[in-house]
């Protein structure tokens, strides 16, 4: 809890160091393609990257003999991984021929995401075009999960295989580190392409051995079972798209 309170009193202090209501700034929308991978401890180790979607608002300063600029930004993501299953045509015992259609399992964390850092820009000497490197500090809080198939529910007797919404972390916090380019439109409207990659440095997911579990199996020789400790952190790669409107503030003497 300490950790947490200390990580938000920093963010707000340096949100406040934009100072934006003095000086030049720009503003905008962004979005799309979030790649997301996950490290677990002790299970589904055959799990693939979870292709989701991202969508930020954000606000940074923008002045124009400056290189480098502070900035804001938040907005929705969708981190996680998926077990994906082809599809398979198994012989029975009896001769008979069955075959499964191959799905996908997501394990998806849905977070209301802040991000604060710094970007210094380079001009191409292409039509004013620039390209950026961005370093930001994260925090994330948990709206909301899907850890299990649909139909799987906490009560369902295979559940106990898959993570319990009781363990997740709801707040969470790491960096964003990445770079892009701004096209300019007119002098005031121009297009972002950014990529960034986002490491959380604490656990998504953190769950102790639970022992005398109740085994589902009606072909296990023991009728019970252990769920061994699980741990899950989150890692993930977002091409992005975005608007951005530059607010001009001009002195006049």
């Amino acid at each position: 809890m300490l950790r947490n309170i200390l990580l938000f009193t920093f963010l707000c202090s340096v949100l406040a160091s934009l100072n934006l209501n003095a000086q030049s700034y720009a503003f905008g929308v962004k979005g799309g393609f979030t790649l997301g991978i996950q490290r677990w401890d002790n299970s589904f180790s055959n799990r693939e990257p979870l292709y989701r979607y991202h969508g930020l608002l954000f606000i940074e300063s923008a002045q124009e003999e400056e290189p480098w600029g502070l900035f804001a930004q938040g907005g929705y993501n969708i981190k996680g991984s998926a077990l994906r299953f082809f599809r398979q045509t198994f012989t029975l015992p009896d001769g008979s021929v069955r075959t499964f259609g191959g799905r996908s399992i997501p394990f998806e964390f849905r977070n209301l995401t802040l991000t604060l850092g710094a970007k210094q820009k380079f001009d191409l000497g292409l039509s004013e075009t620039n390209w950026y490197y961005s370093f930001g500090v994260r925090a994330d809080y948990t709206i909301s999960t899907k850890l299990r198939p649909d139909g799987v529910d906490e009560t369902d007797p295979y559940g106990i295989f898959y993570p319990f919404d009781d363990f997740v972390n709801k707040f969470n916090y790491g960096v964003s580190v990445g770079g892009g380019l701004e096209f300019p439109f007119s002098e005031l409207v121009g297009l972002i392409v950014e990529f960034t990659v986002n490491p959380d440095f604490s656990k998504q997911y953190n769950q102790p051995r639970i022992d005398n579990i109740i085994n589902p199996s009606p072909w296990a020789v023991e009728t019970t079972t252990s769920i061994p400790e699980r741990s899950i952190s989150n890692l993930t790669f977002e091409l992005t798209l975005g608007f951005r409107f530059l607010h001009k503030i001009i002195y006049v003497d």
